[in-house]
C-alpha cells in the first residue's frame, strides 16, 4: 500500500492525521478499525487516543511504530520484521504470528498474545518464563538473538 491510498483510507474514515517528514501519524481521539487493510506503507506511527485494528493485516513494513493509548491487533500477522515498535499502553495481539525479526522490540504496557508461536496465549504465561525476570525483558531478549527468526 502507498502512502497516497493509505491517507485516502484515513479520510475516507474520518480518522485524523498529521505528516511530519516521510511519517503519516495516526492522530484519532479514539479506536482506529482499519480491519480490511491487508497492508501498510512504511513510515506509519498509530498515535490515536484508543485500540488499533488491524485484523487482516498480512505484512508489515519496518519502521511501523504503534505508541496508541489502548490495545494493538494483529490477528491475521505471520511475521514481524526489523525496526517494528510496540510502545502501546495497551496488549498486543499477534494470535497468527510465527516469526519475529531481531530489532523487534514490545515496550508496551501491557501484555503480548502470542498464539501460534509459543504457548497458545499470552507470553506471561508461558512456562519457560523464568521468575524474577519481567516476560516481556525475557520476550525482547530472545527476540534479539534471533530465537522467534525462521
Amino acid at each position: 500500500m502507498t502512502q497516497k491510498e493509505f491517507i485516502k483510507k484515513l479520510d475516507l474514515e474520518g480518522y485524523s492525521y498529521k505528516i511530519e517528514g516521510d511519517k503519516i501519524i495516526v492522530t484519532h481521539r479514539g479506536d482506529v478499525y482499519l480491519e480490511s487493510l491487508t497492508s501498510l506503507p512504511p513510515g506509519v506511527v498509530f498515535s490515536n487516543e484508543g485500540d488499533v485494528y488491524l485484523n487482516s493485516l498480512t505484512s508489515i513494513p519496518p519502521g511501523v511504530e504503534f505508541k496508541n493509548k489502548g490495545d494493538v491487533m494483529l490477528f491475521s500477522l505471520k511475521s514481524l520484521p526489523p525496526d517494528v515498535v510496540f510502545s502501546n499502553e495497551g496488549d498486543v495481539n499477534l494470535d497468527a504470528l510465527t516469526s519475529i525479526s531481531p530489532g523487534v522490540e514490545f515496550s508496551n504496557e501491557g501484555d503480548v498474545q502470542l498464539d501460534a508461536l509459543t504457548i497458545g496465549g499470552w507470553f506471561f504465561e508461558w512456562k519457560g518464563n523464568i521468575e524474577g525476570i519481567d516476560s516481556k525483558r525475557l520476550l525482547n531478549s530472545m527476540i534479539s538473538k534471533g530465537i522467534f527468526e525462521r
